[in-house]
C-alpha cells in the first residue's frame, strides 16, 4: 500500500518546478489562543534543528511556551515507556519512532486525538507515511480502514542516495540509477582513505538494519510473508534477501572504510560533509548537514537521487518517520495544548518555515510551492519520485524483537563472523520463534544454502 495521499504528493512533484510564488503562505497560520506550557519529548537527530526553529516561531507568534527534552535516540523508547507507565506523563507530546507505536497503540497508553478534539483532522495534504500513525485495533494493523488517529508524523525520513556532483561530472559519469553504477563509480572515485566510493551505516542494531532494508526491498525479498493478513511466515531467508546483503556486504567491502561495521550515522554524514566519500545512502534528513558553511567542506557539491535499484527492479525505499503522540496519563488541558500546538505546527505556512529552517516537511503543498526550484532544496525532487517506492516495515507488536534479531545478523554477516546465508537462516529461525511466542500464524521458508 502506498500513501493515501499519493495523488497530492504527485500532483506537487508535477507542479513544483513551475510554482512562481510561496502559495505555501497565502493560508494563515492556527489561531490557537492561550494555552498551558506543554513539553515535548524529542530525539537529538539531523533534523531536530529545524524543528527547534519551528518551535521557537510558534512561542514567539502564540505566547506559549514548549519545553523540549532533547534525547539521543537510544534513550527515547525508554523515556517514552516511563512517561505512559507514570502516574502522570512528564511529556505532552512523544515523539515515537513509527517501528515502537504497535506497543503503545496495543498497550493504550496514548489519546486518539478525535477524543481530545473531535473536531480536530489531519488537512488533506499531511503525509501519513502508509498509515503509521492509524491503528485498528480488531485488525491490529495500523490503517485508517476502520482504525483511529493516533497521532501524525513530524519528520518523514526516508534515504535518498547522495553523491558528489562535482566529482561525478569531472569524471564524465551519470547519476547512479542501479546498485551496479553505483559499484562502478566506487571503482573509478574509490582512493581511500582521502575518498571513499560508497558508504552507509553497518553498526549493529537499527543502523544496519534501517540501512539495509532498500536493498531488501529493491531486490523484492521481505521478512513477513503478508503480516496485514495474518501470514506471519518467516521470509527472510529467501534467495532474493541473499541476494540483496550480498550486494550490500560486498559494496561494503570495496568501497567503505575498513570499520564498516561500526559505522553510524554520524559517521556517515562527517565523511560525506568532509569531502571524503563519493557517494552514501542516509537519510533525507541529513540534507540540512551539506549545504551548512560551518558544518560541511561540500556547500552545493553534493546532491540527491532515489535509492538505486536492482536491474529490473524498483528501487526500496524504507519509510522511516516519527509519530508525534499524546499520552492518555495527562491533565485535558494539557491534551488540548498539544492539539492546539499540532494544528498551528501542520500549517501550510508553518510548513514552509520548517523547511526553511532545515526540517523536513511533512505537507505535500510544501513541495509544491516555489521552495522545490530553489538550489537549497534541490533535495524535493528525489524526495518526491522516491514515494512511490516508499514502504513501512516491522508494522507489528513484534517489530523491536524482530529488528533486534536482524540488528544483530546483518552485523555479524558483514563483519564476517557469519557467512550471508547462515545469518540470514540464523535470523529466521529466531524471528519465526518469536511470533510463534506470540501466538501468530508463522513459519519458514527452506533454509538457505550454507
Amino acid at each position: 500500500m502506498q500513501f493515501q495521499n499519493m495523488a497530492a504528493l504527485a500532483a506537487a512533484g508535477a507542479l513544483a518546478l513551475a510554482a512562481t510564488g510561496p502559495a505555501a503562505a497565502q493560508a494563515p497560520f492556527a489561531n490557537v489562543g492561550k494555552q498551558v506550557d506543554i513539553s515535548i519529548l524529542i530525539n537529538s537527530s539531523p533534523w531536530f534543528g529545524g524543528f527547534e526553529k519551528i518551535v521557537d516561531l510558534y512561542e514567539k507568534q502564540t505566547g506559549n511556551k514548549v519545553k523540549l527534552d532533547v534525547t539521543p535516540y537510544g534513550g527515547m523508547l525508554e523515556k517514552g515507556r516511563n512517561a505512559v507507565r507514570a502516574g502522570t506523563s512528564p511529556y505532552d507530546i512523544l515523539n515515537l519512532d513509527a517501528l515502537w507505536t504497535i506497543e503503545f497503540y496495543e498497550g493504550g497508553f496514548l489519546k486518539p486525538l478525535a477524543e481530545i478534539d473531535p473536531t480536530f483532522a489531519l488537512p488533506a495534504e499531511v503525509l501519513t507515511f502508509e498509515d503509521s500513525n492509524y491503528w485498528n485495533a480488531q485488525q491490529r494493523w495500523r490503517t485508517r480502514d476502520g482504525g483511529q488517529l493516533m497521532g501524525y508524523s513530524p519528520n518523514g525520513n526516508i534515504h535518498v542516495l547522495y553523491y558528489r556532483d562535482d566529482l561525478l561530472k569531472a569524471a564524465g559519469l551519470e547519476p547512479p540509477k542501479t546498485w551496479d553504477d553505483v559499484a562502478a563509480i566506487c571503482q573509478k572515485l574509490h582512493r581511500p582513505p582521502g575518498m571513499y566510493g560508497f558508504i552507509t551505516r553497518g553498526e549493529k542494531g537499527n543502523p544496519i538494519r534501517y540501512d539495509w532494508t532498500p536493498f531488501m526491498q529493491g531486490a523484492g525479498a521481505s521478512i513477513v510473508r503478508a503480516p496485514k493478513d495474518g501470514d506471519y511466515t518467516v521470509t527472510i531467508n529467501s534467495p532474493q534477501a541473499l541476494q540483496a546483503l550480498d550486494r550490500y556486504i560486498s559494496l561494503q567491502k570495496s568501497c567503505a572504510p575498513p570499520n564498516v561495521g561500526v559505522l553510524g550515522q554520524g559517521d556517515v554524514i562527517q565523511l560525506l560533509a568532509t569531502g571524503t566519500a563519493a557517494q552514501g545512502l542516509a537519510v533525507i534528513a541529513a540534507w540540512p548537514t551539506f549545504d551548512d558553511r560551518q558544518r560541511s567542506a561540500v556547500v552545493g557539491k553534493i546532491n540527491t537521487v532515489v535509492v538505486p535499484a536492482f536491474p529490473g527492479r524498483n528501487p526500496g525505499v524504507a519509510i522511516g518517520n516519527w509519530v508525534f503522540a499524546v499520552p492518555k496519563n495527562i491533565p485535558a488541558e494539557r491534551q488540548r495544548a498539544a492539539i492546539a500546538f499540532s494544528n498551528w505546527f501542520l500549517t501550510a505556512p508553518a510548513q514552509r518555515a520548517y523547511a526553511e529552517g532545515g526540517g523536513i516537511p511533512v505537507r505535500s503543498d510544501t513541495f509544491a510551492s516555489d521552495l522545490a526550484s530553489r538550489p537549497e532544496f534541490r533535495w524535493m525532487k528525489a524526495y518526491i519520485d522516491s514515494q512511490p517506492f516508499a514502504r513501512q516495515e516491522l508494522g507489528y507488536a513484534e517489530g523491536a524483537q524482530v529488528e533486534a534479531v536482524l540488528g544483530l545478523r546483518l552485523n555479524q554477516a558483514l563483519v564476517g563472523e557469519m557467512s550471508p546465508a547462515r545469518a540470514l537462516n540464523t535470523a529466521a529461525r529466531e524471528i519465526e520463534a518469536i511470533f510463534q511466542r506470540g501466538g501468530r500464524r508463522t513459519g519458514q521458508l527452506t533454509p538457505l544454502p550454507e
